[in-house]
């Protein structure tokens, strides 16, 4: 009897103004030698990886944009769809407040998906490079416990975990989600950790007293790149009311969000999850500031040159 082959999705979360870039739309910025943008590689990666579908989570505004731009290309080689990630899409009984300016953080976004996605399926930032292997061991983590038996009251979750180092940015602090991961390899917490700086070649973030305290640049991070398991959407869409009831009218109804490295935290606190840390060596590269642009499009340039990639990725 010949195996079904297991159907596994990308997510890419594009729905973000990225605020800190300054000029244009970032996530439709051209970088690659033949116009690619950071999203192609992902999903030429993902796809290699074994990937067989893609699914943008966009605002309706850039649904025109994002056809144009890279949906014309991608549909003639993968399974694509859409889904709108829009600040009214709330449970029943719950409204937006009026003043409210933007939707309401990752984790609405991924539980945007939750009439297309049925499949286990990765999740990743629109205008962050992963490289192939972080897809490589997502998916094949996601293969594996999708033909496990599930394990009651237990969300199994995989999470791609980075080098702190090759993470940096040189034009300005970040915000890395530092973890800690105990022997077996599975997450125990992560610490959200501002304004990180390379200075001097070390990571280093400033303290209360205006001097700097020095991280260990071999620390693996977060970089919002999930595998989750379908049934996780179906937790999003109780937690999500759980997360609407403690914050309209509190005065925090404006700015809250509902995001997935507090969700999955929350989990681990009341040991409702297995997080599986899988390392990966690639360097991560994304535009965070306008002035990353150079370095981004010459280590695409590099990538291309070295052969990772061809110089054009679609034909």
């Amino acid at each position: 009897m010949t195996e079904q082959k297991t159907s596994t999705s990308l997510v890419i979360m594009a729905a973000g103004i990225g605020s800190r870039f300054g000029q244009g739309i970032k996530q439709l910025t051209s970088f690659g030698p033949s116009g690619e943008i950071i999203m192609d590689y992902s999903i030429y990666d993902a796809v290699r990886s074994g990937f067989d579908r893609v699914v943008f989570v966009i605002r309706k505004d850039l649904e025109q944009d994002f056809r144009e731009v890279i949906g014309s290309r991608i549909e003639k080689y993968v399974d694509t769809a859409y889904v709108f990630q829009e600040k009214e899409d709330l449970p029943s009984g719950y409204s937006c407040p009026p003043m409210r300016k933007k939707p309401w953080g990752t984790g609405q976004a991924i539980l945007a998906c939750r009439k297309v996605v049925h499949e286990p399926f990765c999740v990743i930032n629109a205008d962050d490079y992963y490289g192939q292997k972080a897809f490589a061991n997502l998916h094949d983590w996601l293969v594996d416990e999708a033909q496990k038996p599930g394990r009651p009251h237990l969300h199994r979750i995989g999470m791609s975990g980075f080098i702190l180092e090759n993470t940096l940015s040189a034009h300005g602090g970040v915000t890395r989600g530092i973890c800690s991961v105990n022997d077996a390899g599975s997450l125990t917490g992560i610490r959200e950790t501002r304004d990180i700086t390379r200075i001097e070649g070390r990571a280093v973030v400033p303290t209360p007293d205006g001097a700097w305290e020095e991280l260990d640049s071999s620390s693996l991070v977060s970089m919002n790149m999930w595998g989750f398991l379908p049934e996780f959407l179906d937790l999003l869409q109780s937690g999500f009311s759980d997360f609407l009831r403690e914050n309209l009218g509190t005065g925090k109804e404006l700015t809250a969000e509902y995001l997935l490295p507090t969700i999955v935290d929350g989990l681990l606190k009341k040991q409702e999850a297995d997080v599986q840390v899988l390392p990966t060596s690639d360097r991560w590269f994304g535009v965070t500031y306008h002035e990353d642009v150079p370095a981004v499009k010459e280590s695409f340039r590099k990538l291309t040159q070295d052969g990772v990639y061809p110089a054009r990725l679609w034909g």
